[in-house]
């Protein structure tokens, strides 16, 4: 008797663990379901839209340019500690080695870019961390990293222009370049014009960044 009431048991408590991994089972193959379902709609989704934007602009991506379609955006390349002697190195005049160029410590390959290559009107900014000229616009004068005395305008031209080269599609970020202490005693570097002080700086240095630039069809990005 004591037996058979224990099988009993046991058949009992086997049918109620079927049960549960059953109901377990037919969850999770709901759930399965459901996520299935959900990346075919993001797939929908991501084909309408590509093909609307073929047809209302002729592009896939909307005409979207930016550094999100780049592989290196998602397997950048190995950063590198430059010296400033390393980083002159790259400066355009060597056509085995990238095209160089830093702005605030970053640096970045701008090979792709006509206008940095030897001859081109931005050549001069190559294989230096020329910072200040990328606020004040006195490139020949202001090729240095040196940001004392600039104003909220000036330091918000940087800023723009390190966006700039971290969203572009052809250039990408490959390391930092140190720089050597300045000394805070030394004089702070004068604008384009030292002669005619009756002339503002952002009219000058507009001067200056024209002459430069032989060539507006070449770049478009100063």
């Amino acid at each position: 008797m004591e037996y058979h009431e224990c099988s009993q048991e046991i058949n009992r408590n086997s049918d109620g663990t079927r049960g549960l991994d059953d109901g377990q089972s037919q969850e999770d193959a709901t759930e399965h379901k459901g996520f299935v379902q959900a990346l075919k709609l993001i797939l929908y989704l991501i084909i309408f839209g590509a093909l609307a934007g073929k047809f209302l602009t002729g592009s896939y991506l909307w005409e979207y340019e930016g550094k999100w379609i780049r592989l290196r955006t998602y397997f950048p390349p190995p950063q590198r500690l430059f010296t400033e002697s390393e980083l002159a190195r790259y400066d355009g005049t060597d056509p085995d080695k990238p095209v160089y160029l830093a702005i605030d410590g970053d640096v970045y390959d701008v090979t792709k870019g006509k206008a940095y290559q030897q001859g081109g009107p931005y050549h001069i900014l190559t294989g230096v961390d020329a910072a200040r000229a990328f606020g004040t616009g006195c490139f020949k004068t202001h090729r240095t990293h040196d940001l004392r005395g600039l104003s909220d305008v000036e330091m918000k031209g940087i800023n723009h222009w390190k966006k700039f080269y971290e969203n572009h599609k052809n250039y990408f970020q490959v390391g930092k370049v140190s720089h050597p202490p300045i000394d805070p005693s030394s004089p702070i570097i004068e604008g384009c014009d030292t002669k005619n002080k009756k002339q503002s700086g952002a009219k000058k240095d507009t001067e200056e960044r024209r002459a430069l630039v032989q060539d507006k069809d070449i770049h478009q990005e100063f």
